[in-house]
């Protein structure tokens, strides 16, 4: 399932990049920072409810997502690949996950189970010492 964002609801700006790059990391603003508010969006609302559940740290406590590109030296590159990973982002809850149907263990599984269960316990009695008789 596709889903478009208007590019009016998210917000890009351009700002230096951190790190190794010599003098044109000093220059030129070619890492993006891109932000988009879920709740003032266009998306339905079960998605934005997924987002909001969402435990990922570039989901701010206000429900913005923030993303920061600056992995390629190009600002137009960085800004593909931070709308990039925004569409994955949506993506990755646009699909339900499979609704669990929960099983009973089998027979077998569970006479395995206690057959251990004996077994350890046989084992840790026969570690015990024993009593010598007192009348002797």
């Amino acid at each position: 399932m596709d889903t478009t964002i208007p590019e009016n609801e998210i917000e890009i700006r351009a700002i230096r990049a951190q790190g190794a790059g010599g003098q044109n990391v000093n220059k030129v603003s070619s890492a993006i920072h891109l932000r988009f508010d879920i709740s003032a969006s266009s998306l339905p609302d079960h998605y934005k409810e997924r987002l909001l559940k969402l435990n990922d740290n570039r989901i701010t406590r206000e429900g913005v997502i923030v993303i920061k590109a600056q992995q390629y030296r190009s600002q137009e590159k960085n800004r593909e690949e931070a709308l990039k990973r925004l569409h994955e982002l949506i993506e990755s809850i646009a699909e339900l996950p499979a609704k669990r149907t929960p099983t009973k263990p089998t027979r077998s599984s569970q006479k395995k189970r206690l057959d251990s269960k004996i077994h350890r316990g046989q084992i840790k009695i026969m570690r015990k010492k024993l009593l010598s008789d007192p009348a002797s």
